[in-house]
């Protein structure tokens, strides 16, 4: 079958030109041109000459699409990078793990069991994860978790707070005092010991 290539290969071929540096360009009956270069590198031209493929003596692959799409896939480690004309460029590991980086400084990391971390140009990082959780963590550290049963968590330097869907929330202070307000109006202050220092009804 490779004989049946060559020869195929060879009958397409109308013209072959021969450079002094070793460079060798054929054109084929259908148009197109395939240029190789002395270090093995391979350079095809549509016959519209609207995409190139280059072909790199390493395996590296770099195609520019008729959409002015660069994609460029490199060999060893078996990542493809997708440029795009508005500026998005997306990359996709051998992992399934895909990024994103926007040209506004925005990036989404798409993992491989699905949670998606958004990291933006102005220091917030959200992260969706599959179960429907989604934690921020705003550009000062603060940090809000929002659970998919409706449990909020806001963690601070001053304090971590949980609220609850029935309105209970849970707060300790970063000198160990806690304080409870539950939904039905009754507050508990306990100190750094953990001793009950307040119950309001």
């Amino acid at each position: 079958t490779l004989h049946q290539e060559r020869r195929k290969h060879e009958e397409e071929v109308q013209e072959k030109i021969e450079y002094h540096d070793g460079k060798v360009e054929e054109v084929l009956s259908d148009g197109r041109r395939i240029i190789t270069f002395r270090d093995g590198t391979k350079k095809e031209i549509s016959a519209d000459k609207r995409m190139t493929t280059i072909i790199f003596s390493n395996g590296d692959v770099k195609k520019i699409m008729p959409d002015q799409r660069v994609i460029y896939y490199y060999a060893d480690a078996q990542t493809t990078h997708t440029a795009y004309p508005d500026g998005l460029e997306v990359l996709q590991f051998p992992n399934n793990q895909i990024e994103k980086h926007y040209p506004d400084g925005t990036q989404e990391i798409e993992f491989p069991d699905h949670t998606v971390k958004c990291l933006y140009s102005d220091g917030l990082k959200e992260t969706f994860f599959p179960d429907g959780t989604v934690v921020k963590v705003e550009k000062n550290g603060d940090k809000i978790v929002v659970f998919s049963d409706g449990q909020r968590e806001i963690h601070t330097a001053q304090f971590r707070r949980r609220e609850y869907p029935d309105g209970t929330v849970k707060t300790v202070f970063c000198n160990g005092r806690q304080e409870t307000k539950y939904s039905t109006g009754r507050v508990q202050i306990k100190d750094e010991e953990g001793n009950l220092i307040l119950d309001k009804k």
